[in-house]
């Protein structure tokens, strides 16, 4: 019988358990997007997981959901993620840099008096994106976006190139290996919805055309990370964001046979409907199913009693927890225990010291 704390071979990493730590944004960085010496501390705390997965790290100055998120687009930025993996590999982890733009979802403000970049400047829905910033009273609050413009052929072919560059950067600052955020609206994602993807040439149109932006990211990556060390997050039916899809059944049974094609080691499935009582991860898993044959991560709504049952089912060989590891840096350990889980702190989530961030107990 297969637990959630029995190892697994991802690619060519030996996980000692079955536990993800899921990206999780906390806005600790500098606001020159450099990681500060808690990060290195909170990583490496949570370093018993089977493998670490950053929070979402912005690939180029045009990517600002979340003001005070980290970057890998500076040598400052690598610099400062190298205590940050070094930490986590002394402690024993594992540790994947998660690449991320965020597209349309971003506001002047915190892009440097930019527009923010996107498919093609569909900009109908402008009030639904989630932009974050940090105010100088140190409340971190959601603030309005600002309409993007379409990205030309140009700069979605440099976007790409900087996704390969963050990728060495990664690898330079230690990590082991990554995963390219294609869900939750972000710009991969964005490409992929043909409610927010109207453009005419090659990156839009079919589903073909719109997954190309993603496949040439997979391409571009795999030229400097083994394919063996990329992981690709989606998220088919979310509505954060608003990078919607009717016909979503269809474009990520494409997505599913295009990562098997390039042969990326996991598929991490964002459930984010799941957190809300409406969980999508069954029709997900059978849109992919014949379609990817690699490792699933399933993460979105899932208490550890469900977990265990979809891994000794052999649903899912991997299950992403959030929360759960914010709270409970000794996860792993309580899992194996029966220990209680810690409450979650969720006026610190974003931004501020120790508070919410590095203090949670341990387990006696």
């Amino acid at each position: 019988m297969t637990t959630l704390l029995d190892s697994f071979r991802l690619g060519d990493l030996e996980l000692p358990n079955r536990l993800i730590m899921a990206p999780l944004t906390r806005a600790r960085a500098t606001v020159e997007g450099v990681p500060t010496a808690p990060m290195a501390e909170y990583y490496a705390q949570r370093a018993t997981a089977g493998l670490l997965i950053s929070e979402a790290t912005n690939v180029s100055a045009m990517s600002c959901p979340f003001e005070r998120a980290p970057g890998l687009f500076t040598d400052q930025q690598v610099e400062g993620w190298k205590p940050v993996t070094s930490a986590v590999h002394e402690a024993g982890g594992r540790i994947f840099a998660q690449l991320w733009h965020g597209g349309r979802a971003g506001a002047m403000g915190t892009l440097n008096w930019a527009e923010p970049l996107s498919p093609s400047g569909f900009n109908d829905d402008v009030d639904t994106l989630h932009v974050w910033a940090l105010l100088k009273n140190d409340n971190y609050v959601r603030i309005s976006a600002t309409p993007s413009r379409a990205m030309t052929l140009e700069e979605v072919r440099s976007t790409i190139a900087e996704y390969k560059k963050a990728a060495q950067n990664a690898i330079a600052a230690g990590f082991d290996g990554v995963e390219i955020h294609a869900a939750n609206g972000y710009l991969p994602h964005q490409f992929l919805s043909a409610h927010v993807n109207r453009r005419d040439d090659e990156y839009g149109g079919t589903i073909e055309n719109r997954a190309r932006f993603l496949q040439e990211i997979v391409e571009a990556v795999s030229e400097v990370v083994p394919v063996s060390r990329i992981g690709v997050r989606i998220s088919p039916f979310t509505n954060y964001n608003s990078a919607l899809d009717d016909f979503a059944a269809d474009t990520y049974a494409y997505v599913g046979r295009l990562l098997q094609e390039k042969g990326v080691s996991y598929i991490h499935i964002a459930d984010v409907n799941g957190w809300f009582g409406a969980p999508d991860l069954e029709k997900i898993l059978g849109i992919l199913s014949g379609n990817f044959e690699g490792a699933l991560i399933a993460n979105g709504g899932l208490d550890i009693e469900k977990a265990a049952a979809l891994v000794k089912e052999e649903r899912v060989p991997l299950i992403g927890f959030g929360r759960y590891f914010i709270a409970n840096p000794d996860l792993v350990e309580r899992v194996k225990t029966g220990a209680p889980l810690n409450e979650l702190n969720n006026l610190r989530l974003y931004a501020g010291g120790e508070d919410g961030y590095t203090d949670y107990p341990r387990s006696a």
